[in-house]
């Protein structure tokens, strides 16, 4: 039964396919009785486990305990596409309109020291988990992609980031970051690291255990509620109960029209030849992208592969998340094309493994955390994606409150904001949907009219609002 688990858990990805060691999926035991701590978390993903990690090593004392329904790591902590970057999803302008055009800069910053601390935290902690400061290239394709690069760095000079932050890469000097033939320009930012992430949650695990935390795995939560976490087999009593729990958020009581679970997919090629890499170039592992409406994004790992990923699953009823949904050969299919149009050098190269899990999305695009102290229950989510450097960011904050200390974390622009909820269904289905469906169809747009697209612009200023 236990190699059993062992090989399904495998099979999530890429990631876990690759781990050895101290890190392989064997499950923990289940929770089988009633507990008391003093901060209850459910989900052992990224989020989880950073809050554990720093408000352990604040006060070494505090009993956590933390509830998984399946193995640590499992949903997208375990399955993403490994860049731990400086990217918030909602936009600067967003944030400013409901806090200051200062707060909104400061938080941005913030996420800029995040990445950086979380490779901090895996060197002191002997995590092996590949972290490499390459910064992140988005090329442009097309003269309209390259029109779009250059709006965004005049735009980041707006906002007081300077070249060190953001800069525009002529065609040479992108060729030579990443040989992408039609390449007519990049926009580069150095605030991105590769990562392996699932060394990094599983090993991040470790390290909470080893600071006294105990994971109970295989133990679904049932509800959140002041004072406890309800699991069917026994309940978890704490002063402060902490929901982890992201794209699979909707599981819960009350949680269905909270957080929308969008699927990701991604795939990974064989270990491809040093001469090969000689072609390619990522060098020092810049995580790359392009200019494109639809959202793609790849790395090169650390034991030499490409994987790439990209949006294009739909959004499935009633917020459902099922294992069948991590695979679709049609958007598998889509990544193989788009990976081999962008290096064609790869023509000849076997993709090996493909996978994919769904993200969390709040209503309003709006990464959120917080801590109601009256009931005693804490949340952080809503990443869209760009939850590997997030979720530090959102587990140191939450240490912070649940601390009941006062930081330049704690006042942070995100820090207790509200989305709206998710409309009901059917409207949510129709809704997510033709938002997914407008953003494959914008690039095809631009191809055909030459100019830039108006499904795109329509889309933008519905989440942007």
């Amino acid at each position: 039964m236990v190699q059993d688990l062992k090989g399904r858990y495998r099979s999530l990805s890429y990631w876990f396919d690759s781990l050895s060691g101290d890190d392989l999926p064997e499950p923990r035991p289940p929770l089988d009785r009633d507990v008391d701590a003093d901060v209850a978390i459910v989900g052992a993903g990224y989020t989880g486990l950073w809050t554990a990690y720093y408000l352990l090593r604040a006060e070494p004392s505090l009993r956590i305990t933390l509830v998984e329904r399946e193995i640590a790591g499992f949903g997208a902590s375990g399955r993403n596409g490994g860049w731990c970057s400086a990217l918030f999803p909602a936009s600067w302008e967003k944030v400013a309109r409901a806090s200051t055009r200062s707060e909104a800069v400061r938080l941005q910053r913030e996420m800029f020291a995040t990445v950086d601390e979380v490779g901090r935290v895996a060197d002191a902690e002997n995590i092996d988990a590949g972290w490499t400061k390459g910064g992140t290239i988005v090329v442009a394709r097309t003269p309209l992609q390259l029109d779009r690069a250059r709006a965004a760095v005049d735009r980041a000079r707006d906002w007081g980031f300077g070249q060190e932050d953001y800069r525009l890469l002529s065609a040479a000097e992108a060729r030579q970051v990443i040989n992408v033939p039609d390449a007519l320009g990049a926009l580069f930012t150095p605030h991105c690291a590769a990562i392996h992430p699932a060394r990094l949650v599983r090993g991040l695990a470790r390290v909470v255990e080893r600071l006294g935390a105990v994971i109970y795995e295989r133990t679904p939560c049932v509800a959140i509620e002041p004072g406890a976490a309800r699991t069917p087999s026994g309940i978890v009593s704490a002063r402060y109960v902490i929901r982890a729990t992201e794209g699979f958020s909707a599981r819960l009581p009350g949680m269905r029209r909270s957080i929308a679970p969008i699927y990701s997919l991604m795939v990974a090629t064989e270990p491809i030849p040093e001469e090969t890499w000689a072609q390619i170039g990522l060098v020092t592992r810049p995580t790359f992208s392009d200019m494109r409406h639809m959202i793609t994004y790849g790395q090169r790992t650390v034991d030499g592969r490409l994987a790439f990923g990209g949006r294009g699953a739909p959004y499935h009823y009633a917020s459902r998340t099922e294992p069948s949904f991590d695979r679709d050969s049609g958007v598998f299919g889509w990544l193989h094309e788009q990976l081999t149009q962008m290096l064609p050098v790869l023509s000849g190269v076997e993709f090996t493994h493909a996978w994919g899990g769904p993200l969390g999305i709040a209503r309003d695009w709006w990464a959120s955390v917080g801590l109601d102290r009256s009931a005693g229950i804490g949340w952080a989510g809503g990443y869209v994606g760009d939850g590997v450097g997030t979720s530090n960011l959102a587990g140191r904050t939450l240490a912070d409150l649940i601390l009941g200390r006062r930081t330049a974390l704690t006042s942070l622009p995100w820090v207790g904001h509200s989305s709206r909820r998710w409309e009901p269904e059917p409207l949510r289905w129709l809704g997510v949907n033709a938002g997914l469906t407008a953003m494959r169809l914008a690039d095809p747009e631009e191809r055909l009219t030459g100019r830039p697209s108006v499904i795109a612009r329509a889309f933008s200023r519905l989440i942007s609002g």
